[in-house]
């Protein structure tokens, strides 16, 4: 038996492939938390979102859409949640 080209266990390489040629397919969106930069309020947002998002307490832009992924405004830190 020859030895595989690749580990299949190494999730490294099997993340940069297209989502539908993964061998265990999984979505590439998910919901991170955003920190303002003025308030410091937290603010769950998906990483495909297609509206701009604004803090609940300052009113200050978070994100705004690009098309694919969300551009976060300077300043703003992101978290990603956790998968369940």
């Amino acid at each position: 038996m020859a030895p595989l080209a690749y580990d299949l266990l190494d999730k490294d390489l099997d993340a940069k492939r297209h989502k539908r040629k993964r061998i265990v397919p999984r979505p590439n969106s998910y919901f991170m938390d955003v920190k303002c930069p003025g308030c410091f309020g937290i603010t769950t947002v998906f990483s495909h979102a297609q509206t701009v998002i604004l803090c609940a307490g300052c009113q200050t832009v978070l994100c705004q859409p690009s098309g694919g992924k969300t551009i976060l405004t300077e300043g703003s830190s992101f978290r990603r949640k956790a998968d369940f």
